[in-house]
This record gives structure tokens, C-alpha cells and sequence, in this order.
């Protein structure tokens, strides 16, 4: 099983989002095939709080839910983080192709409804951002 973290921080804005960090990431990390940063992102009207109204959040974790399934039972990409708040929730990966990874995520929501998903990918081969995200934790220490 996954060992994930959770700490609070701060949209641009000033709104809250919750940072939620993988940390058994080595043996993916340290694999250089694993360079493919890929975010997919859902856009929602939230409450005053910029969270997510309990239909979409439930969607939201249905739709995690799936893609943890997809990719544990064939790794060719890892959930690393994800992000919400301030009208918008962002699954992060790595992966080692944006064409398998397009068409896992197709197989892992082939039975849901059309989602408002927007996807982008980037190379990221130092793990950048994951770095990034793992600050949060840090300073929760």
C-alpha cells in the first residue's frame, strides 16, 4: 500500500489547498524512464472555500480511485501528488509514455460519464516538481 502525507497551503490567492504527497516513490524515481510529467486537472465551482461540493468530490475520489487500480496493476506510471483547492483538483505523475498513459486513463474511466478533465504533459526528468510538492511536508515537520 501507498504511504501518502497531507499538509494545507496556499493558492496564489490566498485559498487553501490540500497538498497530498506519495512518498514510496524511489524505485520509479530512480528508474529514467520515468521522466514524463503528466497533470490532469478538473476545474470545479467550489464553496467559499474553494473545495469541492461533496457530488464532485465524491466523483473526484472515484475517479482517483480507478487510476490507482490502472496503474498498480500495470506501472506504467505512478501518482505522485495531488492538489485541491481554489476551484481546482490536480492528479500528478510520472510515467514513461504519454500515449500508454492516454490510453490506461481511457481504460480506467472507459465507464464514467464525460469528465471536465484537461490533461498536460511535460518532460521533467529531475523530478522537479515532485521536489516542489514534498516542501509542504517538510515544513509541516
Amino acid at each position: 500500500m501507498a504511504d501518502w502525507w497531507t499538509a494545507p497551503a496556499e493558492a496564489a490567492d490566498g485559498k487553501l489547498v490540500m497538498v497530498t504527497g506519495r512518498r514510496d516513490i524511489k524505485k520509479f524515481r530512480e528508474n529514467p524512464r520515468f521522466s514524463i510529467r503528466v497533470e490532469v486537472s478538473w476545474k470545479y465551482i467550489g464553496g467559499e472555500d474553494g473545495m469541492p461540493k461533496r457530488e464532485d468530490s465524491e466523483m473526484m475520489e472515484r475517479v482517483q480511485d480507478l487510476l490507482v487500480a490502472v496503474f498498480d496493476k500495470d506501472p506504467v506510471a505512478v501518482l505522485t501528488g495531488v492538489y485541491t483547492g481554489d476551484g481546482e483538483r490536480n492528479w500528478v505523475f510520472y510515467t514513461l509514455s504519454t500515449h500508454i498513459f492516454g490510453r490506461k486513463l481511457n481504460e480506467a474511466l472507459a465507464d464514467l460519464p464525460v469528465l471536465p478533465l484537461e490533461i498536460y504533459c511535460e518532460n521533467d526528468p529531475d523530478w522537479q516538481e515532485y521536489d516542489e510538492m514534498a516542501e509542504c511536508e517538510i515544513k509541516m515537520d
